[in-house]
């Protein structure tokens, strides 16, 4: 058995994956509805899986040739929204971005809880970058790890500002 924070990353009508948001272990499901008698919490629906969900679960390998796995506890089910914001990124932000080198990253702890992460991109290439953020998985699986509930994303031209939300 194995319990951790799960990322859903694909489902069809016979299965689904997860990817363990800490180890980014892959974990193939037999079946992707969350059966009646995994669920701990009476607020966590049995309704089949969705692509981007985030789940507190346990698994469990199936017999006899334990290559499959089943949910067997189901404690968390939740979807991290990752939108962009109107807003432009903090004064902090930009002050980052201009000491950094196109390209560059860098994270910080926010105060509280959760990152805030500067990106500094390309001016034309600013709506892109925002857009490949949005759309791709480690973001929703890093604010699962950081157990975030939301992810903004601020943007101006170079600037790519991803806060981490509780």
């Amino acid at each position: 058995m194995k319990t951790g924070t799960f990322l859903v990353t694909s489902v069809d009508d016979a299965a689904a994956t997860l990817r363990e948001v800490t180890d980014a272990q892959v974990i193939t499901l037999s079946d992707a509805a969350v059966p009646e008698d995994a669920l701990l919490d009476t607020d966590v629906e049995a309704s089949p899986l969705e692509v981007g969900e985030v789940l507190a679960a346990t698994v469990a390998p199936e017999p006899p040739l334990e290559v499959a796995y089943q949910l067997h506890e189901v404690t968390e089910r939740r979807t991290i929204p990752v939108e962009e914001s109107s807003e432009s990124p903090t004064t902090m932000a930009q002050d980052i971005a201009a000491e950094q080198a196109e390209g560059e990253v860098t994270r910080r702890e926010r105060a509280g809880e959760g990152e805030i992460h500067v990106l500094t991109v390309p001016a034309d290439q600013t709506a892109a970058a925002v857009e490949d953020v949005i759309a791709d998985e480690e973001t929703v699986a890093r604010a699962a790890r950081l157990g975030v509930d939301r992810v903004s994303i601020r943007a101006a031209d170079g600037v790519v500002s991803v806060r981490y939300l509780p």
